[in-house]
C-alpha cells in the first residue's frame, strides 16, 4: 500500500480540539503521525480541510428488499463523495435484519459492492414487531454493532425490559427512536400555528419526552447501553441532561436536518422536507444546536433515508418520510460553522469522534495508529445543489437548489483513495 504524506493541511482533530495547520502521514492503512517518509506519495492540501471520516450512524440501505430505492454501491459512492467513510446501516428493510443469516447476506454484500466501512444494525425484536426478542447474542456473533427497532417503537414495556436485560448481560448497544408511538402515530407535522393553518395532522413535541422518559426508567432498572438515535426538542433536552447527570449509560444523537431546518420550510406542502420525527419549531432547532455544542448531544448523523418518486409525489399527510442525507451532510454542516454556533474541532466530535467511541472503533482521530479514514475538503467553497447529479439512487434532499458552502475534495479508507472515483 502506498505511503502517503499530506503536507500544508488543515489538520481538524476532534480528540485533541483542534485546528491547525501540518503534516500527516500514512502508511500501510494506518495514521503515522506528523513525521515526513522519503518514500511517500505527497499530497499537497493547500491549507485545506484534513479531518477523520465521518462515520454515519442510521443509514438505510434497501438491500435486501427495495434496491431500486438504495444499493449498498449507490450508497457508498454517495458515502464517498460526501466524507462518510464508515456508513453504520439500519436493519428497517424488507424483510427486517432479525436473523444471523440475514445479516452474514448484508455484511457479504456490503463488503463486495461498498467502497467505505459498513457496519449493520440488527433489529432488537423479530420482525421490528415488538412482541419477541430477537437472538441478540447471535447476532452480535455474527457481526452485528447495535440493535434498533428504529421508528418501529417496542410499545410493550416488558418486552423492552427484557430486551435491554439480555443487551446488559452481552454489553450489546440499543438504539431507540424515542417517541410515543400511539400519540404521534400519523403524525406529518408538529403541533402549532403553522400546523394548524396547513390542515396537517400533527403531534405535541412532548410525544417524544414521553418515549424519552420511558426509556429512561427502562435503562435505569437493566443498566443497558443506550442510545437515542434522535433528540429534536428542548423539553426532551432537559430529560437527558438529568439522566447523564445520574450517571445512566445514554447517549443521543440529532440528524442534520433537525440542526439546519424548521417546520416553516415544508411551505407549500414540500414532501421532500417530511422526515420522521417532523421538523421541529426554530426554538427548538436552536436548543439542539446548543446541545452538540455542549456535548449534551454525542453524534449528528444523516438519517439517509431514500424513498423514490412515487412514494413523495403524494399529499403531504400521505407521503413517505425521509431524506437523503449521506452527500449532503458535510455541506449542511458547515451552515452551523459559518453561523457562528459551533467550530470545526467540535463538529467534527460529533460526526466522527463520539460515533466510533460509541460503538468501540478505533476511527475518529487523528493520532499514531488510528485507521486512515480521512477526508479532505473545502469549507468555504460555494455551490448550488443539484439533486440531479446526488450518487445515491434516490433523489429526495430537502437542499435542492440551496446555496451551500463545503465541499469534499478527496476521502480515503484505510489509506486508499475512494473519492474522487
Amino acid at each position: 500500500m502506498t505511503a502517503l504524506l499530506f503536507k500544508n493541511a488543515r489538520l481538524i482533530d476532534p480528540e485533541a480540539g483542534t485546528d491547525s495547520i501540518g503534516t500527516l502521514a500514512v502508511r500501510d492503512g494506518k495514521i503515522a503521525g506528523p513525521t515526513g517518509m522519503d518514500d511517500a506519495r505527497v499530497i499537497d492540501c493547500d491549507g485545506k480541510c484534513l479531518a477523520p471520516g465521518i462515520v454515519d450512524i442510521g443509514v438505510k440501505v434497501f438491500e435486501p428488499g427495495e434496491r431500486h430505492k438504495e444499493s449498498f454501491r449507490s450508497a457508498g459512492l454517495a458515502a464517498a463523495a460526501g466524507g462518510v467513510t464508515t456508513m453504520v446501516t439500519r436493519p428497517d428493510t424488507t424483510p427486517a435484519i432479525d436473523t444471523p443469516e440475514i445479516l452474514e447476506f448484508v455484511r457479504r454484500r456490503a463488503n463486495e459492492a461498498s467502497p467505505v466501512r459498513v457496519l449493520p444494525m440488527a433489529a432488537l425484536t423479530r420482525g421490528r414487531a415488538g412482541r419477541e426478542m430477537a437472538e441478540i447474542g447471535f447476532l452480535m456473533d455474527a457481526g452485528a454493532v447495535a440493535f434498533t427497532d428504529c421508528d418501529s417503537v417496542v410499545t410493550d414495556t416488558k418486552v423492552l425490559t427484557r430486551c435491554m436485560t439480555y443487551a446488559t448481560s452481552l454489553g450489546a448497544l440499543v438504539i431507540a427512536h424515542p417517541q410515543e408511538p400511539i400519540f404521534s402515530a400519523g403524525a406529518a407535522a408538529t403541533s402549532g400555528k403553522f400546523a394548524s393553518l396547513k390542515g396537517l395532522p400533527a403531534v405535541s413535541p412532548m410525544a417524544e419526552r414521553m418515549g424519552l422518559d420511558r426509556d429512561i426508567a427502562v435503562v435505569e432498572m437493566t443498566g443497558a447501553r443506550y442510545h437515542a438515535d434522535q433528540i429534536t426538542t428542548a423539553r426532551a433536552l432537559r430529560r437527558l441532561e438529568r439522566a447523564r447527570a445520574a450517571g445512566l449509560d445514554i447517549t443521543a444523537g440529532v440528524s442534520i436536518h433537525h440542526l439546519t431546518l424548521n417546520e416553516l420550510d415544508v411551505g407549500d406542502f414540500r414532501t421532500f422536507f417530511k422526515v420522521k420525527p417532523p421538523l421541529r419549531s426554530e426554538d427548538d432547532r436552536l436548543a439542539t444546536v446548543d446541545a452538540v455544542a455542549s456535548g449534551l448531544i454525542d453524534v449528528i448523523s444523516s438519517m439517509h433515508t431514500p424513498q423514490d418518486e412515487e412514494s413523495k409525489r403524494l399529499p403531504f399527510a400521505e407521503a413517505a418520510s425521509g431524506a437523503v442525507g449521506l452527500e449532503t451532510l458535510l455541506p449542511a454542516a458547515m451552515r452551523l460553522v459559518h453561523n457562528g454556533h459551533i467550530d470545526l474541532p467540535t463538529l467534527w466530535r460529533a460526526l466522527s469522534l463520539a460515533p466510533s467511541k460509541r460503538l468501540g472503533l478505533e476511527t475518529g482521530r487523528l493520532k499514531a495508529g488510528a485507521p486512515a479514514d480521512l477526508v479532505l475538503f473545502d469549507p468555504d467553497a460555494p455551490f448550488v445543489m443539484d439533486r440531479a447529479k446526488l450518487r445515491s439512487k434516490s433523489k429526495n434532499t430537502p437542499f435542492d437548489e440551496a446555496r451551500m458552502e463545503g465541499r469534499v475534495l478527496g476521502t480515503w479508507v484505510g489509506g486508499a483513495p475512494v473519492f474522487p472515483e
